[in-house]
């Protein structure tokens, strides 16, 4: 008889898990708060458009690859992943403007109009960020930390690679131009991280966009989220939508089920938990006092920022935007260190604005664009702000920025808009200080600093997502599914190369895939629902979340 697991959440990290376990033979329920699977890769639609909550930048496809290939399937079947070009266009109030592509010719080109002098340290930086993807992603994004000499093995690669200076210090060694250095460090902040107190290590994003691109789904990141539920149920998993877990039920230190807040109780062997790790410590496990410690500690570590944003449509479009836009305030330095340190909500801001209709256009009416914009903000722990109040004329203060700066005559057009605040994050998410992205990417919170992939108090608990290694950012979630599973078949006397995509599985026809008779994405306990199809197509309102 196969194995039960039962994973919480089911974000990109929580379904990358539950298809590797499905896949290996278990009999996995997945379990998950809201009415819609995805987690943060939430979905909206409203007056003909269809708004991606959460993540929008899709890098590292073979992550995702990886999961249909173990299952005997091929993503194409699923799911079209078109490239992105530019990768994303960065925006100045003084009018300059770098479009950062594939290209590695177009990229010196731009250099060399900015600043001629900086081309050869650029050359020099890119050999730095392939160096530490080699070390810090190939050899061990995938590999569990689960003890304080497997970091001693690889200090002497931190060491070398200089993982104890920042993103920011360690572009600056290389490029001079102020703009530039935004322009090259930037991609901390896709991760949670302050870029002058994040890790160099994370310098290797620029590597690994380099060498497989910017990706984007067909019909949205929404789109990718229903492949991975679709493979996941033709695998012969089940899902739970509307099934919030209450706690994590264990006996003479071992788990044996989940208790959902319907009252319904899943027995099982195994939990993983996609969800934020600090609710998992501090409530779903607030019943085993084994784990409080780790709690106590969770508790006083330095998290994320959080994330406002506002979801609009428009009845006009905009060309002159690309896919994905970094926006620069007049501060940079200064205004990081309002939102990580200071806990101020400033008057100025950064901004990541989203305009997916220039990849998909069917994600808006004809002649219409869907937007997203996003603001870095101090999370709840560093300012507890009143969101209900300070939301709609944050957002109004934004709109006119974009408006006067980038978007003329946006008022005008916008037909539908919504905000998402640090208090939503907190409610809806159940992240610890509305916290965007968990553990703040610092060193001293990396590898087997982080939450590790299992529990070291409760026999059968395992982590993915955002709170454990490797971390957030999708290739940082899929790949937390990759070194989780490896723990929990290595546990289970599997063998070391179980559900981690190397040459057994794969090269040997792969996994049969299970046919299921028919989807077992099933309605909540108690609840009637007319199942996946009725409640995707389901409208909102446009009202507040």
């Amino acid at each position: 008889m196969s194995k039960k697991a039962v994973v919480i959440g089911s974000g990109f990290g929580g379904l990358s898990a539950a298809i590797r376990l499905q896949a290996q033979g278990f009999q996995v329920t997945v379990l998950e708060k809201r009415d819609l699977p995805g987690g943060r890769a939430y979905v909206y639609k409203d007056k003909g458009f269809t708004f991606d909550a959460g993540p929008t930048v899709i890098t590292a496809p073979h992550c995702f690859e990886e999961l249909f290939e173990i299952c005997g399937k091929r993503i194409e079947d699923y799911v079209e992943m078109m490239p992105v070009t530019p990768f994303y266009r960065l925006f100045w109030e003084d009018g300059y403007r770098f479009d950062y592509t594939a290209s590695l010719e177009e990229t010196f080109e731009q250099i060399r109009r900015k600043s001629p002098g900086d081309i050869e340290g650029y050359r020099k930086f890119l050999k730095y960020s392939e160096e530490v993807f080699k070390e810090g992603y190939e050899k061990l994004v995938h590999v569990p930390f689960l003890n304080w000499w497997s970091m001693i093995r690889v200090s002497p690669q931190l060491v070398r690679l200089a993982a104890y200076r920042s993103v920011f210090g360690t572009i600056k060694k290389f490029i001079k131009d102020p703009q530039l250095r935004q322009a090259f460090s930037f991609h901390s902040l896709l991760v949670g991280g302050n870029p002058f107190n994040t890790s160099s290590i994370y310098t290797l994003i620029h590597a690994l966009e380099r060498k497989w691109g910017v990706y984007f789904p067909k019909g949205g990141t929404g789109a990718l989220v229903r492949a991975l539920v679709k493979l996941f149920e033709d695998m012969g998993g089940e899902i739970h939508c509307l099934s919030e877990v209450q706690e994590i039920q264990s006996k003479e230190g071992r788990v044996t089920a989940v208790l959902t807040k319907t009252g319904k109780v899943h027995p099982c062997e195994i939990v993983v938990s996609n969800a934020d790790v600090m609710h998992t410590y501090g409530e779903l496990l607030k019943n085993v006092p084994a784990t409080q410690g780790t709690a106590k500690r969770l508790k006083k570590m330095s998290y994320s920022m959080s994330l406002f944003l506002i979801y609009f449509g428009t009845k006009k479009q905009y060309p002159e935007l690309a896919h994905h836009n970094v926006i620069f305030g007049p501060r940079y330095k200064e205004l990081l260190q309002d939102i990580f340190k200071n806990g101020v909500l400033a008057d100025d801001f950064s901004l990541y604005l989203h305009a997916p209709t220039r990849s998909d256009p069917d994600l808006a009416p004809e002649g219409g664009e869907a937007f997203y914009v996003l603001s870095p903000v101090p999370h709840l722990g560093n300012a507890r702000i009143d969101w209900k109040e300070e939301g709609p004329k944050y957002a109004k203060k934004i709109l006119d920025y974009l408006e006067k700066h980038y978007i003329p005559g946006l008022s005008q057009e916008i037909v539908t808009q919504r905000i998402f605040t640090p208090e939503d994050f907190e409610s809806e998410l159940n992240s610890f200080h509305g916290s965007a992205f968990s553990l703040e990417p610092i060193l001293t919170q990396s590898a087997y600093f982080r939450v590790n992939n299992r529990d070291a108090h409760l026999k059968g608990l395992y982590f993915v997502g955002a709170g454990t290694h490797p971390g957030a950012g999708l290739p940082g979630v899929v790949n937390s599914a990759k070194a989780t599973t490896s723990v929990i078949f290595d546990d289970l006397g599997m063998g070391p190369d179980h559900g981690k995509g190397s040459a057994p599985v794969l090269a040997t026809g792969l996994v049969n895939a299970r046919k299921s008779s028919a989807p077992h994405h099933s309605a909540p306990e108690g609840v009637k629902q007319g199942g996946q199809k009725a409640r995707e197509s389901k409208e909102s309102n446009g009202a507040h979340v």
